[in-house]
């Protein structure tokens, strides 16, 4: 789906229920404190202490018996990613249920791409009792839409993935943005030099800034590697100290690869110079491969850029058409967010090390700061592919070695 201006195993306690024994005299009476009331969060919990088991997710469990009420999840799409259905979905429900959740204590729906059902869902969950929200916003819009209704209802809400800029009752739990798109522009520099792309002639392909302010951040993050500025999208033209030329720099509204892909047929078209290109996310990178293929262009001559760690995104990566991909652990976010909304839901504050930076709106974008919890994303290529994805999962080696054929596989110490 973590933002810019960021410039600034766990101990876990055994937690339960505290049995005081008051000796009155000659009455021999007893108190005993529920679990209720003495949970509490564990300690030295932070954003380093998930991991691919789940298992500090057990020890929230009196914080959960402590709490009242639903939390509702409400992902926004099916479309922009495969990842909500893939991993999210059930990385969540995975999350609650070990945390000690009954199934009628959490609930996790899809918007299908719809503001108005991502609200609707929302307001829902809150007529049913919901104390907590967890949502990724399909837009900024519908982002404040949600908030205002929860805050208007005393419900806590923690924004997911995606960044809500708006109202005084709200979280945020997600990757580092800014440092997502610098990963991508670190990558991208490798890749040109290891491509062998003299003078580069450089076109960018941003995400979707008209909706989303998570894109923005990617572009300053990786505008601030490559022309030491975090403008975007950049003016054709400039340049900078390594010998790079900017071509083009220009927006996909919504993140729709198609659009993506018809945007740079026209650029690659007008500028056949064009020898090197970045893209915000794997969707975009495929789209644009798709159309250097189209033009005859070999594997390791024009380099592409992105994000997510999708299968085709490694596909693209191993078969020689993508430099890299951001990879970022959902079952790390899926648990971060499922531990704050326990934490808020017994009605507690979540500590610092967990809590542990302010999101501000990216320029140009209107909004309040907000707490943020957020984690560390990671480049991945083909040297430590099968160290990061393979290894965690994310992405099937199976369906891997069947597209890109079990000696490449081999080579980079894939199996399937």
């Amino acid at each position: 789906m973590q933002f810019h201006p960021l410039r600034r195993v766990s101990m876990m306690a055994c937690l339960g229920a505290v049995a005081i024994v008051l000796a009155a005299c000659g009455g021999g009476s007893t108190t005993t404190t529920s679990s209720s009331s003495s949970a509490s969060i564990p300690a030295g919990l932070s954003v380093k202490s998930f991991n691919l088991s789940f298992s500090t997710m057990t020890s929230l469990k009196p914080l959960t018996a402590a709490g009242k009420g639903l939390v509702g999840v409400i992902l926004p799409d099916t479309t922009s990613s495969t990842r909500y259905v893939d991993f999210d979905a059930p990385y969540l429900t995975k999350a609650f249920q070990m945390a000690g959740y009954p199934s009628s204590d959490f609930k996790i729906q899809n918007a299908q791409g719809s503001d108005a059902t991502q609200l609707a869902d929302a307001q829902s969950d809150i007529t049913e009792g919901a104390k907590v929200l967890v949502f990724d916003p399909l837009d900024s819009t519908v982002g404040a839409e949600i908030e205002s209704y929860a805050q208007s209802h005393g419900v806590k809400t923690i924004s997911y993935d995606r960044a809500t800029f708006a109202g005084s009752n709200v979280y945020y739990v997600s990757f580092n943005n800014f440092q997502v798109g610098r990963l991508i522009g670190q990558g991208f520099e490798s890749c040109v030099s290891a491509w062998g792309i003299t003078n580069p002639k450089v076109f960018e392909l941003d995400g979707g800034e008209d909706t989303d302010p998570n894109a923005v951040s990617f572009a300053q993050g990786y505008n601030s590697v490559l022309w030491g500025n975090e403008t975007t999208p950049e003016k054709p033209g400039i340049t900078n100290s390594k010998g790079y030329t900017l071509v083009g720099d220009q927006i996909t509204p919504g993140w729709v690869n198609a659009t993506g892909a018809t945007i740079f047929q026209q650029q690659f078209t007008a500028h056949p110079e064009i020898n090197a290109t970045l893209e915000a996310n794997d969707g975009l990178a495929n789209a644009v491969i798709g159309v250097l293929k189209n033009r005859g262009v070999a594997p390791k001559k024009i380099p592409t850029t992105g994000q997510d760690a999708t299968l085709q995104g490694m596909i693209n990566i191993l078969q020689g058409y993508q430099c890299g991909s951001v990879y970022k652990p959902i079952y790390l976010e899926a648990q971060d967010a499922v531990a704050i909304a326990t934490i808020l839901r017994a009605g507690k504050t979540p500590p610092s090390a967990l809590v542990n930076a302010t999101t501000s709106p990216p320029k140009g974008v209107s909004g309040s700061s907000q707490p943020a919890s957020l984690l560390t994303p990671e480049w991945v290529d083909a040297a430590n592919m099968a160290s990061t994805v393979i290894h965690d999962k994310f992405v099937s080696a199976s369906a891997l070695c069947s597209a890109v054929g079990t000696s490449v596989c081999a080579a980079n110490n894939i199996h399937a």
